[in-house]
């Protein structure tokens, strides 16, 4: 019986090895190609192992070190107060309509719901943030429109529904208020819910790049995304016309453009890559709690 139930596991780990291991090879042939020869790329393709190093990619994308500096720093804003902001205002709401005494609980849980069938648009999305709100180039145009999301909101009320009733009851009988209870007692046990609804949130600032090609003209507001687009869309074009890179002495065979294309995904990427581990505990307490009863 201890034979059959090795053998199981070690087919199970062995299984789980190989998806890390698919999962792990496309960034690592990423890396590769960023610090390949272009003539090399060209001549032979892409290699796990470079056959001739070369950071010229880098040295292209870092030409101006101080614009992508600051874009990280916008980025980097972004994803912090963006991620703290949501938190809060997501565990509010979701704790509200988890309420057993809250008298309007099935009517708001619909009202969230529904925005998540049916968008307004993209152009009263726009006038709104423009023309009501005016926050056109602005950092709050970059942080306002994802601080809610109705999905997050379904996730945090899942969890805090199944936290104990008896403890919020016990806390209000000991003359403790609302906003009490809410920072001392519910946010404290909901740590896992959190930290997973805040890795998801937080990707989803450090990738955003959309509203800021909506509402920033300001080049000192543009975040990381945007600016490596720009950049892409620059390789591009010198690419695509030959008789422009002649003008200006570029030779096609030595300009980087494949190389810096995933110079650009590793930049973009690998500081979130670096981030995941520290939270994967609370990921998976975060995934697992609200199956668990008791």
């Amino acid at each position: 019986m201890e034979k059959k139930f090795a053998f199981h596991r070690m087919v199970i780990n062995g299984f789980f090895i190989l998806v890390s291991v698919a999962m792990v090879l496309p960034f690592l042939l990423v890396v590769a190609i960023s610090v390949t020869d272009e003539q090399t790329l060209i001549r032979n393709g892409y290699s796990f192992i470079p056959e001739r190093f070369s950071l010229e990619a880098y040295k292209y994308i870092f030409q101006s070190p101080v614009i992508l500096l600051k874009a990280y720093g916008i980025t980097m804003l972004i994803t912090v107060v963006g991620t703290l902001c949501s938190l809060l205002i997501t565990s509010m709401t979701a704790y509200t309509i988890a309420r057993r005494d809250y008298r309007y609980n099935r009517i708001t849980t619909f009202y969230v719901f529904f925005t998540m069938l049916f968008s307004g648009g993209l152009v009263p999305f726009y006038i709104l943030i423009t023309q009501y709100l005016h926050l056109k180039d602005t950092i709050w145009a970059l942080i306002l429109p994802g601080l809610l999301s109705p999905f997050n909101i379904m996730i945090m009320k899942g969890f805090l529904s199944k936290l104990p009733h008896e403890i919020i009851e016990s806390a209000k009988m000991d003359g403790a208020r609302e906003l009490r209870i809410f920072f001392t007692m519910v946010l404290p046990l909901s740590t896992p819910a959190l930290a997973t609804l805040g890795l998801f949130i937080s990707f989803a600032y450090w990738n955003e790049w959309f509203n800021a090609l909506l509402f920033i003209d300001n080049q000192n507001l543009v975040p990381l995304q945007l600016l490596l687009i720009r950049i892409l869309n620059t390789i591009e074009f010198l690419t695509s016309n030959s008789e422009f890179t002649q003008g200006q002495q570029i030779s096609l065979t030595q300009f980087p453009s494949n190389a810096a294309r995933m110079a650009m995904a590793v930049l973009a990427g690998g500081p979130m890559l670096f981030i995941f581990p520290f939270f994967q505990r609370y990921f998976v307490r975060g995934l697992t709690v609200g199956s668990l009863k008791g």
